[in-house]
């Protein structure tokens, strides 16, 4: 355990912010989860609107630094390529 008051300090901010960033990056698996839903139950239009959704959160977890800005362009390039392949 952290001994002096500021390592007491850093360690309580650390957690905080670690607690700040899961809901966060839940929030952003779970638009993702929508669109991959909507992608298997063929519904090209409500895939297309959960796109739209999650491609601003996903940039924005990228933009913060809690995921890294390759993985959220994996994931919009995979979505939206499997979109397109829908007919």
């Amino acid at each position: 355990m952290a001994n002096s008051p500021q390592a007491r300090k850093r360690a309580r901010q650390a957690e905080d912010r670690r607690k700040h960033n899961v809901t966060l990056r839940s929030k952003m698996r779970t638009s993702v989860k929508k669109v991959v839903n909507a992608i298997g139950a063929g519904d090209k239009e409500a895939a297309t609107a959960a796109y739209k959704e999650a491609v601003p959160l996903v940039d924005n977890m990228a933009r913060k630094g809690i995921i890294h800005s390759n993985k959220a362009a994996r994931h919009k390039s995979r979505l939206n390529a499997q979109i397109k392949e829908m007919s």
